[in-house]
């Protein structure tokens, strides 16, 4: 399925109206089944699909490594992703449906003590390098460029951008990037998350499982993400321009000074 379709609008302005046809983005249901079992359904854009469901198996805590998956499809209908594990598995009991666009669950509790920890370091980052990967994600947005409505995140080093990834739901963006990111192992001296979309409790949780130092957002940060990025070691931004942002959590990674480290 491709990501956009081609939609006719109605333009009403004072002195006319007028027929459009413009590119809009998809959002389809895709069926998640792990060793067999039917286990939810995503509300997503139709890319990366075999990474969307690899990198929610690995940021619900369901897998840890490439090594644990056995195969993964997905059918020629496009509407199911099929992956086999090389171990049984139990499908959450319960799941708790997210503040994500587009209908997200999760089955990780808030405040879990089995994510991971980030040690603080001092100063790693300038302004000046936040702003520039700001920069970068605006650059990197080519499914936003054609349709709008879509969210856009990257995996950065601190410099430039490794991994990007665009979903009608930004919660699936960071899956789809977790998927990737498993599927090739890149080794980074520092992993930075970007995103476009409003940094709630779901996002940090998923930001955190592939060790990001940093999560910046172009919009707000939730009040219990701030508690959790304090408590994992998140460097926590938000309402990032080309030319300013405001820091929520551990600054103490940002040299005030502008100073390269």
């Amino acid at each position: 399925m491709a990501p956009s379709q081609t939609a006719r609008y109605l333009q009403f302005q004072t002195d006319k109206t007028e027929s459009i046809d413009a590119e809009t983005i998809v959002e389809t249901p895709v069926s998640l089944t792990v060793n067999g079992e039917n286990w939810l359904t995503f509300m997503c854009t139709p890319i990366l699909l075999e990474e969307l469901g690899i990198g929610f198996l690995f940021n619900e805590g369901i897998i840890a490594a490439k090594s644990e998956l056995a195969d993964v499809r997905v059918c020629e209908h496009g509407d199911n992703i099929d992956i086999w594990l090389n171990h049984s598995v139990e499908k959450p009991v319960k799941w708790r449906r997210t503040s994500g666009c587009s209908g997200g669950v999760t089955g990780v509790e808030l405040l879990s003590e089995g994510l991971p920890t980030i040690p603080v370091q001092g100063a790693i980052f300038t302004p000046l390098q936040i702003n520039a990967l700001v920069v970068r994600l605006f650059e990197s947005q080519e499914l936003y460029k054609e349709t709008g409505g879509v969210h856009t995140s990257a995996l950065s080093d601190g410099e430039s951008v490794i991994i990007v990834a665009e979903d009608i739901g930004r919660h699936n963006t960071l899956d789809k990037i977790a998927g990737v990111y498993l599927s090739l192992q890149p080794v980074l001296p520092h992993k930075v998350v970007i995103t476009t979309g409003r940094i709630s409790s779901e996002m940090l949780q998923k930001a955190s499982r592939i060790g990001a130092e940093a999560l910046i957002s172009r919009t707000s940060p939730s009040s219990l993400s701030i508690q959790m990025a304090e408590k994992m070691g998140i460097t926590l931004i938000g309402y990032a321009r080309r030319n300013r942002f405001n820091v929520y959590a551990h600054p103490e990674r940002i040299d005030s000074n502008g100073g390269k480290h």
